[in-house]
């Protein structure tokens, strides 16, 4: 929601400023640079980069629009899933929960968290490393070594979008520069027409750079950043499950685990001990 309130803002400031000044809003109304524009920076977006990068540019826009999902709500069930693991590793064995761990959409345990089965890439972080666990054939420095090499590959492959998007705001200036360039030339085949229509065809021009920088410096640009914070934010969550499944297996209680996991979050996201302790009671 922040996204649309922040795009609001822009515009009507933007618009607001132009029209208290005097001006006219029909003048801005130019859709053939807009075409120019638009249309070179869709192509060379698509120029550069695989469609793997550019659907999940697209897929990226409703949690952008509409919030992540990985939220305080979201922690907190991710914490008390894991508790629900490690204590039932803890009282019956860390075969018990084999079953749970290989077939996670079977799993009373799992089922009970609805918004952490819809994020497929945590539960196949978790369960992944909870089976090499149960294996019982790798030190914890050696898994926690693992896991970082996957939290950053996974970290980069997330920002891959927001540096797709960011690379368009870098290059819309200038294709609004091109904009503007061919307006000159059209108009300098009016040089011996009226004023007035000389005019119209200068402030076109003008108009192409105008849309290139506020493109690029309002929308764009800041739309690279929010879909920045979002593969911050799923990362958040795998940093999560791995300070709690490490502490796990280094011999602590289920419930000194998940305090490893919930201080890793951000202070916003994180929920308190009393808050989580009751949570996961509840469950």
């Amino acid at each position: 929601m922040l996204v649309i309130l922040g795009a609001i803002i822009v515009t009507a400031s933007v618009l607001g400023g132009f029209v208290l000044s005097k001006g006219q809003l029909a003048a801005l109304w130019q859709p053939f640079e807009i075409l120019i524009i638009g249309g070179a920076a869709l192509g060379g977006f698509l120029i550069a980069n695989p469609w793997s990068t550019i659907r999940k540019v697209f897929g990226a826009i409703p949690a952008m629009l509409l919030g992540s999902r990985y939220d305080r709500m979201f922690f907190m069930d991710l914490l008390s899933l894991l508790y629900d693991l490690f204590e039932k590793a803890r009282r019956q064995g860390v075969m018990s929960i084999e079953q749970d761990i290989d077939e996670p959409e079977g799993s009373d345990i799992f089922l009970a968290y609805p918004a952490v089965m819809k994020a497929r890439p945590v539960i196949d972080f978790i369960t992944d490393y909870l089976r090499i666990v149960s294996a019982g054939n790798m030190a914890p420095h050696e898994l926690e070594g693992l896991m970082d090499q996957e939290i950053d590959n996974r970290l980069h492959e997330l920002e891959k979008p927001a540096e797709a998007v960011n690379k368009v705001a870098d290059a819309l200036p200038g294709f609004g520069i091109v904009a503007a360039v061919l307006g000159i030339v059209i108009t300098m085949g009016y040089m011996g027409g009226p004023p007035e229509e000389l005019g119209h065809h200068v402030a076109a021009a003008l108009v192409g750079t105008f849309l290139g920088i506020l493109a690029a410096y309002g929308f764009v640009g800041p739309a690279s950043l929010a879909m920045m914070n979002l593969a911050h934010q799923e990362i958040k969550a795998y940093e999560c499950a791995k300070a709690a499944i490490l502490a796990s297996l280094s011999g602590l209680a289920p419930q000194m685990a998940v305090e490893f996991g919930r201080k890793v979050l951000n202070t916003d996201k994180r929920p308190s001990f009393l808050e989580l302790n009751e949570y996961v009671r509840s469950h």
